[in-house]
């Protein structure tokens, strides 16, 4: 089973930075516009705002720990998922077409994410944030070919 990059964390918790910064905002207002608990504004989203990161880094640490993939014979197995775990298998059969990504922050960070589409309904396709930009290339690559050498297989067969 592989892993991810180890940077990918850094995206994850930037992302959690601010959602962090929003909620303190939010519970500044909220504080001192509708709720008037007597405390200091500022306490209340500044406590909100270290609620909010401390659990984002360790929701991006675990969700780190968890994640992998491996490229199978005749699947690509993923598993991923901190409070709901996730397996994925995707039979090459069904992939249709495989792209890397990459983010203002995946680019600045070196980092792709590679995007394999599959036939089925809408929004079926599957993600591996966090590869080095070669190693996406490299993985779609190999994704396409199995996928290719799949079809042609099967159109032998009949």
């Amino acid at each position: 089973m592989k892993s991810l990059e180890i940077r990918i964390r850094n995206v994850w918790m930037l992302y959690w930075l601010i959602a962090s910064a929003v909620a303190g905002v939010v519970a500044y207002f909220l504080d001192s516009i509708v709720l008037e608990l007597g405390l200091e504004s500022m306490y209340l989203g500044a406590i909100a705002f270290l609620v909010f990161i401390a659990l984002g880094v360790a929701h991006s640490i675990y969700r780190y720990r968890i994640w992998g993939y491996e490229v199978r014979e005749d699947s690509l197995y993923l598993k991923k998922g901190v409070f709901t775990r996730v397996r994925t298998i995707v039979p090459y059969a069904r992939v249709q077409h495989v792209d890397t990504q990459r983010s203002v922050l995946e680019r600045i960070l070196n980092l792709s994410t590679l995007v394999v589409y599959t036939a089925g309904s809408r929004g079926s396709d599957v993600k591996i944030p966090g590869l080095k930009p070669g190693v996406a290339e490299k993985l779609q690559d190999e994704l396409k070919d199995r996928a290719t050498e799949f079809e042609l297989g099967r159109e032998d067969a009949v």
